[in-house]
Order: C-alpha cells, then structure tokens, then sequence
C-alpha cells in the first residue's frame, strides 16, 4: 500500500512539473505551419477589404521616425517583417512571449525598422512607429517589445511587456487608428485581426 502511494504521489508530482513547464504553443502561418524566427512575414489584416499588409510611412509633422501604417489597398501586402522573442532557442515564435517586431526594409531615417510604441501628443495616442532597439531586454527597452496572442480564430498584436518584472507598464491590444486617411497602427480597444504570410 505504501509503494502504492509513493508511485502514486511520485506520478502525481513529475506531472505537475511537466504541465509547470510546458512552453506556449507556436504561432501559426497562412499556410499552417509554425511561424519562424527570422524568417521573412508579412502581416496581413484578416477581414478582406479595409485595406492591405503593414508598411512603413512619414507623419503628417515629420519624416522621421516612420509610423507603422496599413497600405491603403488590399491588393498590398506591405513590407516583409522578422520576429524575434525574447528567448529564441527553439526557433518558433511562441504565443503570448515578449518579441521584437522589425521590418526588412532600408529607410530615408537614420535608425532601425524595430516596431516601438511612442506618444503622440498632437493626437493624444499611443502609436507603434520605427526606431525600436532590438533585444537588450530591460527597463530602457520596453516600449520595444510586443506580443502576438490568438484572437477569434486569428491574430492580433498586443502591447504589454513583460521583460522588465517591476516596471509598470501600459497592457492594451494594437488596433488601427485612421488620421487623415493614413490607418495607422496603435494601442486601442478595438484589436487588429491579422494573419502572417511568409514572404
């Protein structure tokens, strides 16, 4: 009976440790297949004609940094863009994990395509643009760092890092937010359905 137990309890307890463990589940493609660190994507919207894929593009105000913008035409894919966690051994890009977002793409701004959110004060918006630093987890790094979470069947992006355990940061999903025509990306109630279609 005591043998009994003991196996039980031993049994019980490695199970308990394997479920403690268990790495969040792999983004998935248009085609149905993991979504790769530093494989080429684009990121299209789900709902078919409210425009096309992510790109890179000025401000009314100014040139640079570049806002992170939606094509206007559905028939535009955007830019291509690279993902990459926070921890990258296993070569997937996990559900709900600290990433980094980058486009593959050279710029007229001196600075690199990392998605990084920034406040808009003409506007009074939070909004994803370039100029993010990528890796280099921490405190002065977190307005770099997103999150894909699963949503209806799709996609959407979320702001809420995690990399810095005592900062206290703002947690809302990436949505578009339509200035004079321009959809731009940025924090709103009303999530971006998307999907990612290796380029």
């Amino acid at each position: 009976m005591k043998k009994t137990l003991f196996l039980l309890s031993f049994l019980l307890y490695n199970s308990f440790l394997a479920s403690g463990t268990q790495q969040p589940n792999p983004v998935i493609d248009f085609e149905g297949k993991n979504l790769l660190v530093g494989v080429h994507y684009y990121i299209l919207p789900v709902i078919r004609g409210r425009g096309g894929g992510l790109t890179l593009g000025n401000s009314d105000n100014e040139t640079c940094p570049l806002d992170v913008v939606q094509e206007k035409f559905e028939v535009k894919s955007g830019l291509p863009l690279t993902f990459t966690p926070v921890n990258t051994t296993k070569g997937v890009v996990p559900l709900s994990t600290d990433l980094n977002i980058k486009f593959f793409a050279a710029t007229i701004c001196v600075q690199s395509t990392v998605w990084k959110l920034d406040y808009d004060a003409a506007i009074g918006q939070y909004v994803i643009v370039s100029g993010g630093v990528e890796g280099n987890p921490g405190r002065e790094t977190t307005s770099n760092w997103f999150k894909i979470e699963k949503y209806d069947r799709a996609y959407k992006l979320v702001f809420c890092p995690t990399v810095c355990k005592f900062c206290k940061v703002i947690c809302k999903d990436v949505g578009i937010f339509i200035q004079n025509g321009r959809r731009r990306l940025a924090l709103s109630d009303a999530p971006f359905r998307v999907m990612f279609k290796r380029a």
